[in-house]
């Protein structure tokens, strides 16, 4: 069970130069600075590498496991019907099944009652719903073009609000493995931004493999943490499976004695939600709400990498969790000293 005495969400805050938080990935995706954390004391704590060195870093007979969600286009811009005020609409997932009903963000939400029309540019019009929950509405797309369509022809994509500007090409926002069947998240699983198919090659050559999982990477990933207790904070649900030949494979790496080296906070979450108690991946899907902060058991995975994560952030909990939060607050001071790139198009970290 999680420590009662780190349900303070202030301690999990620390000192951020503005200057440190990356609006543009770096040239190269393996380019990127790597800290290696060990969670062991008598090894030796923080050191530092490239990510590019994973092949010579890693095991051989570990397995990486990934996310291969692809994000989609999933903000809208309009005009409130007929020619009214600028309107921005940040579509989520869909409600009960249905790919034309969504939840979603919308600005000037307390302006635009239920019923109201937005006129999206290219012509297409979207109605706005009732209120729900934590801010949320429900939007009704128009249904004589396909979701995906829509949103690829009239959407951008969400970046974080944190990059404010940014020169980076749209694909630098995505995985080079993201399937595009897979187009169901509204922001990326950035610790895996950093893989090419050079490395991917390196890596397969040191005889590490790699398996994928998907969780569509929602709301619930990176809403703030408003509350002060972090027992009062609740996480949204977000969909996650985990396919047949991937569970096995990813359980057959453990019983060998191989390593599961999880690649981001979206991959743990999935593999301890569909792990029993022995750690066992059990293949599936389901809707995870799980919220992992410090005092967790973990049972499905042996290493993390992942990037930077925002101060107060239910991401930046769970490394706490794996690593132990004293550790994993030093590193991010001395990440910060030694001027490491913060955020999703930052560095990364090496858990192990």
């Amino acid at each position: 069970m999680p420590d009662d005495a780190l349900c303070d969400v202030a301690s999990f805050d620390y000192d951020l130069p503005e200057s440190l938080i990356a609006q543009n990935p770096s040239e190269k995706r393996d380019g990127s600075r790597l800290m290696r954390l060990s969670r062991n004391v008598s090894a030796g704590g923080i050191s530092h590498r490239l990510f590019s060195d994973l092949p010579d870093i890693l095991r051989s007979g570990d397995v990486l496991v990934l996310n291969d969600t692809r994000v989609y286009r999933a903000r809208l811009a309009g005009r409130k019907a007929p020619g009214g005020a600028a309107v921005e609409v940040f579509c989520l997932g869909p409600v009960c099944g249905d790919p034309f009903v969504r939840r979603a963000l919308v600005r000037p939400g307390r302006k635009l009652p239920p019923g109201t029309d937005v006129e999206l540019l290219g012509g297409r019009t979207l109605s706005v719903g009732e209120r729900l929950k934590d801010g949320l509405r429900l939007v009704s797309l128009p249904r004589d073009v396909p979701p995906a369509v829509l949103f690829e022809t009239c959407g951008t994509l969400p970046l974080p609000p944190y990059i404010k500007k940014t020169a980076a090409p749209d694909d630098r926002y995505q995985t080079v493995f993201a399937k595009r069947e897979n187009d169901l998240s509204v922001a990326a699983p950035t610790a895996g931004l950093h893989f090419t198919d050079d490395l991917f090659r390196r890596l397969e050559e040191s005889g590490i493999g790699r398996e994928f999982i998907t969780l569509d990477v929602g709301l619930g990933t990176f809403r703030p943490v408003k509350a002060k207790d972090a027992r009062d904070h609740v996480m949204h649900a977000e969909r996650c499976r985990v396919g047949e030949g991937a569970a096995l494979r990813i359980n057959e790496t453990r019983l060998s004695g191989g390593r599961v080296v999880a690649v981001g906070t979206t991959v743990v979450r999935t593999l301890e939600s569909l792990s029993d108690g022995r750690g066992i991946i059990k293949p599936g899907e389901t809707e995870t709400d799980i919220f992992i902060r410090p005092g967790y058991r973990f049972k499905a995975i042996d290493a993390l990498i992942t990037n930077f994560h925002l101060p107060r952030s239910t991401l930046l909990m769970l490394v706490s969790a794996f690593a132990g939060h004293e550790r994993t607050m030093r590193a991010y001071a001395d990440a910060a000293a030694k001027k490491y790139r913060f955020f999703s198009f930052g560095d990364a970290m090496l858990i192990e």
